[in-house]
């Protein structure tokens, strides 16, 4: 297959996309005219002037369908296969399941239930807590927090470490920096978030090895002129990467400006849903661990007012962060496909299985497709 006319995230200007055994193997302004491939490729299609991405990777999703991870088990598991194909018909190609503060016994039995099931489209799982400072916990429950040390960390993964790919934690609550250099020691991608940390703090827990800061600006000091905090030091490091709702209810559009164009767009952030159990459903009231949250609009909160995530989907963002003039379109989808890829170390595009979408734009009106037909399991 060959695509021509296209647009592509990361190149300039019109590109060409060769496709041989559902792999990509070249992106080049000319590969060979659409008359030569037509003798060797089975397909030439003309994009356009579209966009065409690989699909969406969602590094904080914690759950669907009206099942939340942490709340896995051996009567639900079958429901991953629905989340999945779910996911995959919204352009997700992959994702990692998010066990929010909960018990170490939900927490194993969650990793257990992951760690069993075949889903290539599952890619890890991302452990948000219970390593967090109590006073930025948000909405995980307290009695579940847990210090951050070496123990505590072997005692919550058990047997599973392998299948966890993030963890986020407060630095401030190991000063020595040991946990960090342990998780990544084990492969385990260390993100800062539900931390009062100071700039100083976060600071020396990136060069101990943390690389992510979970949902940039929730959960965390505000940035402020005379104190920056763990934010101000994320976005001035090259080599951190930021999660970002963009949803308009998690963090205002001016402040996305201000994190955007301080990470010069094209580095340092990526889009993630953070979307609760009730995604694909709509608005209402939904269980959630041993509480209820209320649905309005696709934001979620507790009962007392307090934010506890959405149901939108991953794209949703796309669209908002070019409704809202933040970026232009190709960045956007950067910011959900590329960008988290390289924030987990994932490769991206050539050698990589082609299940590409295709995007365009009338106005401010986006819409998406897949190319392929194939599920990725």
């Amino acid at each position: 297959m060959l695509i021509i006319n296209a647009q592509v995230p990361g190149f300039s200007g019109l590109q060409q996309i060769l496709i041989e055994n559902d792999k990509i193997v070249e992106i080049a302004p000319s590969i060979q005219s659409p008359a030569e491939a037509s003798e060797t490729s089975t397909l030439v299609i003309d994009a356009e002037g579209d966009w065409i991405s690989l699909g969406g990777i969602d590094l904080q999703i914690n759950g669907a369908l009206g099942l939340a991870f942490p709340d896995l088990n051996s009567d639900n598991a079958h429901q991953l296969d629905k989340i999945c194909d779910f996911l995959w018909h919204q352009g997700i190609d992959g994702f990692l399941p998010t066990i929010v503060t909960t018990s170490i016994e939900n927490i194993q039995r969650s990793l257990q239930i992951i760690a069993e099931a075949n889903h290539p489209e599952i890619l890890g799982v991302h452990l948000e807590g219970p390593f967090l400072n109590p006073q930025k916990r948000g909405a995980h429950p307290e009695e579940f927090l847990l210090p951050c040390t070496i123990e505590t960390i072997k005692q919550v993964l058990g047997d599973y470490a392998s299948i966890v790919k993030v963890i986020t934690l407060a630095p401030e609550l190991d000063p020595s920096g040991a946990t960090i250099e342990y998780l990544k020691s084990l492969g385990i991608t260390v993100s800062l978030g539900h931390s009062q940390s100071t700039a100083t703090q976060a600071q020396q827990a990136f060069d101990q090895g943390a690389s992510m800061v979970t949902h940039a600006f929730n959960a965390m000091p505000s940035l402020h002129h005379r104190e920056p905090g763990l934010l101000g030091a994320a976005i001035t490091n090259p080599h951190v990467y930021c999660g970002l709702i963009a949803d308009g209810q998690h963090v205002s559009p001016i402040m996305m400006e201000i994190l955007l164009k301080a990470s010069e767009y094209d580095r340092g952030i990526f889009l993630v849903s953070d979307a609760l159990s009730p995604l694909g459903l709509p608005d209402g009231r939904y269980p959630w661990d041993t509480r209820q949250i209320e649905v309005t609009n696709g934001t979620a909160r507790l009962f007392d007012g307090t934010l506890a995530g959405t149901t939108r989907s991953l794209f949703s963002g796309v669209q908002n962060l070019v409704n809202w003039n933040l970026c232009d379109l190709g960045t956007a989808i950067a910011l959900s496909t590329t960008a988290p890829r390289t924030a987990i170390h994932l490769p991206t595009y050539l050698y990589q299985p082609a299940r590409l979408l295709r995007w365009s734009q009338v106005g401010q009106e986006i819409q998406m497709q897949r190319l392929t037909t194939n599920i990725a399991s």
